[in-house]
């Protein structure tokens, strides 16, 4: 059984997060690189790291399997092309691409390549989805009618904040409208269209909050409400003829509450929000390993809502 070699690209707070918790069956984290090699040597002294290097190429020419690139959005798209161009498979942090042509050129090169590439989405990887999915393949909760993602996060009002940078591709949009949209996309039948997009920027001109409908062919509607100024809880609910889900935490949940419509109630437990890095890890290997690719059409589906929904405001 092949152990795969990881790299870190990054040394950012999502970097520290995936290193102090990197837990796969068959990987083993080998390398980090940063712009600076006084940071890559400090980040690898405390994780037990054994290889750092001051940038992305030296690290790519070594003998690693597997790239978690963890760099700003709008680096993403041209480290994502050098790790594949390099060999390497490629596990990237969300938003994967500021857009869908930017993705569909990496889809490319990682097909040409026999490259695995996927998003680091952890809605995509946690085990109560694949639950919530043969539930819903039973058909006892009948159609699906309506999804509500909500994702509210107060940040900093200061425009030098990455989060309101736009040359950082700053917004509510990059950061943790992937996860709504994603959420909201894991259950609707087919690939939706932006029915209606209101936003209202920050003083950059950057997001800070929006509301969208979605609807599918199928009928099926969804709303996304995403905001930067507001918090609110990341509660999605998934609404059925027969019933609805209540999903708590949903970027990391590990359970669901399904309420019938006679009022009886089930609940849905699955997983580990803590071991969320070990499930993308252990998903990952093993779709080199075989498996089917299983998110990365979602993925896909997910930046072309994005991009429609940034269309709107244009």
């Amino acid at each position: 059984m092949k152990n795969y070699k990881w790299g870190i690209a990054g040394t950012g707070g999502i970097a520290h997060e995936f290193a102090a918790n990197f837990n796969g069956k068959q990987s083993t984290l080998t390398a980090v690189a940063s712009r600076s090699s006084e940071k890559a040597a400090e980040f690898a002294n405390s994780y037990h790291i054994s290889e750092s290097y001051g940038n992305f190429e030296d690290m790519l020419a070594s003998d690693i399997d597997i790239v978690y690139i963890a760099v700003p959005n709008a680096a993403h798209h041209t480290y994502i092309k050098k790790a594949l161009q390099a060999g390497k498979h490629v596990l990237c942090e969300k938003a994967i691409t500021m857009n869908l042509a930017e993705l569909e050129e990496v889809m490319k090169i990682a097909t040409e390549k026999n490259l695995i590439l996927q998003e680091a989405m952890t809605i995509f990887n946690m085990p109560l989805y694949d639950e919530l999915t043969r539930l819903m393949d039973q058909n006892k909760l009948g159609k699906l009618k309506m999804i509500q993602a909500p994702f509210g996060s107060y940040k900093d009002p200061d425009p030098k904040n990455r989060f309101f940078n736009p040359e950082l591709a700053g917004g509510a949009l990059l950061d943790i409208g992937t996860y709504a949209v994603s959420f909201a996309r894991y259950f609707l039948s087919s690939s939706p269209n932006v029915i209606a997009s209101t936003m209202v920027p920050f003083e950059t001109g950057v997001d800070e909050q929006s509301v969208t409908i979605l609807r599918t062919k199928e009928n099926e509607l969804a709303t996304v409400s995403l905001s930067f100024q507001a918090k609110m809880p990341k509660v999605g609910i998934v609404a059925f003829e027969n019933g609805y889900l209540e999903i708590a935490d949903y970027p990391r949940a590990e359970q669901a509450k399904l309420t019938y419509t006679d009022g009886s109630i089930e609940t849905i437990i699955s997983g580990a929000s803590a071991a969320a890095f070990q499930y993308e890890i252990d998903n990952f290997t093993e779709t080199i390993e075989g498996q089917p690719n299983k998110s990365l059409f979602l993925t896909h589906d997910v930046i072309r809502i994005l991009d429609q929904m940034q269309n709107t405001w244009a």
